[in-house]
């Protein structure tokens, strides 16, 4: 399974896509979307070196092992054609960055490659979200955004 690196255009919105849970089997394909949506996203706000830096970090494989291990956090791909076009990431409990409630859950991630903005797949992830909340009889969810995600 790789990542588009766009093409698919409009086409996208009429083919098969899936939102699916990501696994630890995954970590290689959520390092590598990771990284790209998060370079597209911020690369303008910051300086090469702290992006490579923050990079390194973020999207190490211990790093998004651990992530994906926690039974805390839940990370899902949206697909298109068998291609991963965006990911989300939630957190419950504890794992949320700044706990707010124990029955709450952070939207800490949604990221989607910059050539399938506008095409109804952040929207999707955000829908998958609050399923996943209501499911879990959550008292709310609430996103976690980084002042300069202006998007978000």
């Amino acid at each position: 399974m790789g990542i588009i690196q766009g093409g698919m255009g409009h086409a996208m919105k009429h083919s098969m896509t899936c939102i699916r849970p990501v696994h630890l089997d995954d970590l290689l394909t959520l390092q590598q979307i990771g990284r790209q949506t998060f370079f597209e996203t911020f690369a303008h706000s910051c300086t090469e070196a702290d992006m490579q830096a923050y990079l390194a970090k973020s999207f190490a494989e211990a790093q998004l092992a651990s992530e994906l291990q926690n039974p805390d956090s839940a990370f899902y791909f949206f697909e298109a054609e068998g291609h991963v076009l965006g990911y989300l990431k939630l957190n419950f409990a504890q794992a949320q960055t700044e706990l707010q409630e124990a029955t709450a859950i952070e939207i800490e991630r949604i990221y989607v490659l910059h050539d399938f903005q506008g095409q109804g797949v952040g929207q999707a992830l955000y829908q998958h979200a609050l399923h996943i909340a209501h499911n879990h009889h959550a008292r709310y969810i609430w996103l976690g955004v980084w002042e300069y995600n202006h998007q978000a």
